[in-house]
């Protein structure tokens, strides 16, 4: 089992910047992927931004380019998202995902609790 605790929601102004956290403890020898997903209110979860657990290869969301920024801590087994110039359209609850080769083959999602960042405009 992975636990993800994250931190750093809140509420801002347009213009903005936030950073997330989230720590993983527990059976984490295994995860090889961590990210972040958002969901807005009537809206399906999304993808916002992924980084590799060995290489630090990053992906984004096309609507976060250039303005968000995903890191790692593997030492502290954390992972970041600099939010930058934040949108009333960023206004949603983030989560932390962290991918598991175990159970092989087919793996398995943990999922953090989520954290609300409101943008006002």
């Amino acid at each position: 089992q992975v636990q993800l605790v994250e931190s750093g929601g809140g509420l801002v102004q347009a213009g903005g910047s936030l950073r997330l956290s989230c720590a993983a403890s527990g059976s984490i020898s295994s995860i090889y992927a961590m990210g972040w997903y958002r969901q807005a209110p009537g809206k399906q979860r999304e993808l916002v931004a992924t980084i590799t657990y060995t290489a630090g290869t990053t992906t984004y969301a096309d609507s976060v380019k250039g303005r968000f920024t995903i890191s790692r801590d593997n030492a502290k087994n954390v992972v970041y998202l600099q939010m930058n110039s934040l949108k009333p359209e960023d206004t949603a609850v983030y989560y932390c995902n962290n991918k598991d080769l175990r159970p092989w083959p087919q793996g398995r999602d943990y999922w953090g609790q989520g954290t609300q960042v409101t943008v006002s405009s």
